[in-house]
């Protein structure tokens, strides 16, 4: 897995005030403790300390303010161009823990939308502001060829693979660990997300390591598990050309039907192969950071049985299934109509166990 060149790029130069102690530590973001763009920090003028004393009856300046909450949008450099992400800040002097949200398949954006497919839920702008709420920055962002990131993938379908995605997240994970003002980073990822995670953590140093709604099995058998409603020849079908993926072969004679064009289509089977190279427990069972697992009992997509081979395969981790949580970390039912609100209703909360159990985690590191 290569570790692409990384380049921290600040929309809003407010994004990057400092506390006192991170100033004083040498950030680049800062020039000293309070001291305004131009102006050099106490001392700067050679002043011995005692000869800064304010004079008798004076009183001593008070210390500067810590920073508001902010949010800003920042880039990183892949190979091929722009990742962009919003970071969140929390109020305060800090440093802070910070995590770096990964998102899940398809062509999700940084607020964990999918235009074309009518998801709308804001699931990872909730995730990262309810952290921010509780004192813990974030970074999430649009995957390459998305949004922000359209530059920063292939030119070509042909040219992807899974592994490009843990690549840039380790990149996030740079820059956090290169900004002075965090002082743990932790890697949360979401359904796909969490095996690019569980990928990330191994290529670059993390705090911790969070799964949240992620398989426990590789793609090939859960992609067996979600066409075994086809009818029987299509099926048949579907399983032959899996097979073939798996064994590393592109396969030509693909029906020519939207499923099997969807799913199967010559330039995408590359980056089908690169991924079922993968299989989560063990990829899990490598990762040496600490260790939470989330899944909700209302997740129609993923069930809770792929967390609980997840936990078998890393006994020290913690397992927590929340109670009538859906997918997209918003509550539900199993009803039509309560999943579909889940999906689309950004007004609809993230269920605050989410945010209470990684909290904890990262109190802990």
């Amino acid at each position: 897995m290569s570790l692409r060149s990384n380049h921290l790029v600040p929309a809003r130069r407010a994004a990057f005030a400092l506390s006192c102690a991170v100033a004083l530590a040498g950030s680049p973001f800062g020039v000293g403790c309070g001291a305004a763009e131009g102006e050099s920090s106490a001392g700067g003028d050679g002043a011995l300390p005692d000869e800064t004393e304010p004079p008798p009856g004076q009183d001593t300046p008070n210390p500067p303010a810590c920073p508001e909450a902010t949010s800003a949008d920042l880039t990183v450099e892949n190979a091929y161009g722009a990742l962009a992400g919003t970071l969140e800040v929390p109020a305060g002097c800090g440093p802070f823990p910070s995590v770096v949200i990964l998102p899940g398949s398809g062509p999700t954006d940084r607020d964990g939308n999918q235009a074309a497919a009518g998801v709308a839920a804001d699931t990872y702008r909730l995730l990262a502001e309810g952290l921010r709420d509780r004192g813990i920055a974030s970074i999430r962002y649009d995957k390459a060829g998305i949004g922000g990131s359209a530059s920063a993938a292939p030119r070509s379908e042909q040219e992807l693979r899974f592994e490009m995605g843990a690549d840039d997240a380790v990149l996030w994970v740079k820059a956090l660990r290169d900004d002075g003002r965090f002082a743990t980073v932790t890697v949360v990822g979401h359904s796909e997300g969490s095996l690019l995670g569980m990928l990330a953590a191994q290529a670059i140093e993390v705090d911790g390591y969070v799964s949240i709604a992620g398989a426990g099995r590789p793609i090939g058998e859960v992609l067996r598990d979600q066409l075994a409603g086809l009818p029987d020849e299509d099926r048949a079908k579907a399983y032959e050309i899996l097979g073939r993926l798996e064994a590393g072969e592109l396969v030509e004679d693909v029906p020519q039907t939207e499923l099997f064009l969807g799913l199967f289509r010559p330039s995408v089977q590359p980056y089908i192969i690169s991924w079922m190279k993968h299989d989560p427990a063990v990829e899990l069972a490598a990762v040496k950071a600490p260790v939470l697992l989330l899944h909700g009992t209302a997740d129609i997509q993923v069930g809770v049985q792929e967390a609980e081979r997840l936990a078998g395969a890393r006994p020290d981790a913690k397992l927590v299934l929340v109670e009538g949580m859906s997918h997209t970390l918003k509550e539900a039912t199993l009803s039509s109509a309560s999943q579909r609100a889940a999906y689309t209703d950004p007004s609809l909360p993230v269920v605050p166990r989410v945010l209470d159990e990684i909290g904890a985690l990262l109190r802990a590191e």
